[in-house]
């Protein structure tokens, strides 16, 4: 949802950086690689740790940042498949990493209770949808397929995600942090539901 149409902010905001790094020589592979390798450290050295606001705020200015590497393609390469290819194979590492992160901190940090149990179920399942949702489009797309509806896209997830951790972190019950992590989870299955349908009533249309 949010994927879709929050994407023209940070590609005007980002443009004239990107032009600054077409003029050092620095690649679109770079950027995704720096940002993916920056989440992360962030990841598992901050928000994993317990220092959860200051993580999130770190994750958010790396996450809008994700355009530099899209709009740099678009001013070099114009964009090549081994670039989708590379820059998609990392968003997984580094949702991944987020999610688990979360889990780490529900298991290590939160007080023992119904609330820390429900968070780390929550999170280990969402940690499987930042896989399944991203797997799901991938494999409409080899069958001919563009399935990229649903209602959690890969920043809604992570927005609904960090954003109730750093909501709890500033006093907010644990249950919040419970609540967004099943959110992430319910919401990435119903996606991965929503792909396969529209893959399943679309797909004779990509085999011609």
């Amino acid at each position: 949802m949010l994927g879709n149409h929050g994407r023209s902010i940070p590609r005007a905001v980002f443009t004239p950086l990107a032009r600054l790094l077409t003029k050092a020589g620095v690649t679109p592979n770079m950027v995704t690689a720096f940002g993916t390798a920056a989440t992360i450290a962030v990841a598992f050295g901050v928000v994993a740790q317990g220092w959860i606001w200051q993580g999130g705020t770190a994750l958010a200015v790396i996450m809008f940042g994700d355009s530099v590497d899209g709009t740099l393609a678009r001013m070099t390469t114009g964009g090549t498949r081994f670039g989708a290819f590379f820059d998609s194979t990392l968003d997984r590492l580094g949702d991944g990493a987020v999610f688990a992160s979360l889990t780490y901190y529900a298991v290590f940090h939160m007080e023992e209770g119904t609330a820390r149990t429900w968070a780390v179920i929550a999170g280990l399942a969402s940690i499987v949808g930042a896989a399944a949702v991203p797997y799901a489009r991938a494999r409409a797309e080899s069958v001919g397929v563009v399935a990229k509806l649903g209602i959690a896209e890969r920043t809604d997830r992570l927005i609904v995600g960090m954003g109730s951790a750093i909501v709890m972190s500033v006093g907010a019950p644990a249950w919040v942090l419970a609540l967004g992590l099943t959110w992430v989870a319910f919401a990435s299955f119903i996606t991965v539901c929503q792909r396969i349908w529209f893959t399943a009533r679309h797909i004779d249309e990509g085999a011609q």
